[in-house]
């Protein structure tokens, strides 16, 4: 019978298309970072910079707001994000005891034990995916372009209190400080107090090239290594490490303005995440229902119209009840086929809800304004603007003090 082997056909379909649609709604088991059992040396005890994010926003599409919308990319909450999940992984560093300051800076922040770069891949309430790599001070890659990814923990989303206590992607940022710690624990004691030296050195080297140019040297492994350390009581040396406190200083208000703009957004990014999510599922089981009834009316119309008759040609009262019933059934197939547009229909309205959410994030995020040495500015790129004025600015002062001149540059 034709008509029963396209339906049949047609349930498959269905079921293989509901199959695509399971949602696993169960709670993910906990990734933790790595704790210290033991109090790290001093010497050993290695900083972390973590550079603000790229938002990773498609250069081919970033002004084509449809295309940005139907991969889920907002650009203003991207830019934000770039913070804001840099913060979450700042945060996860700080609490597993591993590390000396780990801090949020901008790109232009070269001269720490450790750098980390992160790139968003992907970030919606439902999915997470982050490119990190991170190099140390002699230019020894911990971690190359490795891309971490999550799913939800949806048991964050049930109350405030459960998404205050933990991040839905926290097994992300585990992830990311354990293999931080994996590759920390590759080096041993002396080369950790070696890497110390050489970001301090390659600092001064950068304020001061010729004073400064003799006491780093690249190994054959490509590696930057230490070939001599300057005396204890070395004047240059003395002055380099003041001005490199006052460069740790503005460090440290970058990083507490990038602290401060995460703390004052966490709810409403946590109630962004988890309504997004909701609006994400609504939109899939929409699209799914919509999958379902078009496949469904389309088979039946199509059974109503290649079902074979039964009836004999003198019987008319037979055939008046078969065309009468494929009628009814082309007529139902027509109207599952409508309902599926309309659940299609229904669909785009949960996206753009999706959209609307973002947009509501992006004016709350966007408005942050601080105070950098006396300036305002907003930490969405100009942060980055203004440590690079500050790096000439370091230059300057460490001439004046040099030269024993006075007045060409005022001390922050």
């Amino acid at each position: 019978m034709r008509s029963t082997r396209i339906f049949s056909i047609a349930l498959l379909a269905v079921f293989a298309l509901a199959g695509c649609m399971v949602s696993d709604t169960r709670p993910l088991a906990k990734v933790d970072a790595v704790q210290a059992k033991t109090q790290i040396a001093e010497a050993e005890l290695l900083d972390v910079a973590i550079h603000e994010f790229d938002p990773g926003i498609p250069t081919a599409i970033a002004e084509d707001t449809e295309a940005l919308d139907k991969k889920r990319i907002y650009p203003e909450v991207r830019k934000a994000e770039s913070r804001l999940l840099a913060t979450r992984l700042k945060s996860t560093l700080e609490s597993s005891g591993q590390w000396g300051a780990v801090r949020v800076v901008p790109a232009s922040v070269k001269f720490v034990d450790v750098i980390v770069n992160g790139r968003i891949v992907d970030s919606t309430g439902v999915h997470l995916a982050l490119e990190i790599e991170a190099i140390d001070a002699a230019g020894r890659a911990w971690i190359t372009k490795k891309t971490y990814s999550g799913e939800a923990d949806v048991g964050t989303y049930k109350t405030d209190a459960a998404l205050r206590a933990r991040d839905p992607f926290q097994n992300v940022y585990a992830q990311i400080a354990n293999d931080l710690v994996a590759a920390r624990d590759k080096l041993d004691a002396a080369q950790r107090s070696e890497l110390r030296q050489v970001a301090r050195l390659r600092f001064a080297r950068d304020l001061a090239p010729q004073a400064f140019a003799g006491y780093l040297t690249k190994g054959a492994d490509g590696l930057t290594h230490l070939a001599r350390l300057p005396a204890a009581d070395d004047p240059a040396v003395a002055r380099i490490d003041k001005i490199r406190e006052r460069d740790t200083a503005l460090i440290d208000t970058i990083d507490g303005y990038n602290a401060g703009f995460s703390d004052k957004l966490f709810d409403s990014y946590g109630g962004f995440r988890r309504t997004s999510r909701d609006a994400i599922d609504r939109e899939e089981k929409t699209k799914s229902q919509a999958r379902t009834r078009t496949v469904l009316g389309a088979a039946a119309v199509l059974a109503g119209i290649f079902a074979k008759a039964n009836c004999s040609p003198t019987d008319y009262a037979c055939q008046r009840l078969e065309s009468a019933a494929r009628t009814a059934a082309a007529v139902g197939g027509v109207a599952a086929v409508m309902s599926g547009i309309k659940k299609y229909s229904d669909a785009k309205v949960a996206a753009q809800e999706v959209k609307e959410l973002a947009t509501s994030f992006q004016n709350e995020a966007t408005a942050q304004v601080v105070e950098v040495e006396g300036r305002t500015l907003k930490l969405t790129g100009t942060a980055e603007e203004r440590y690079r004025e500050w790096r000439k600015l370091l230059a300057g002062i460490y001439q004046e003090e040099t030269s024993g001149t006075a007045g060409a540059t005022t001390n922050p």
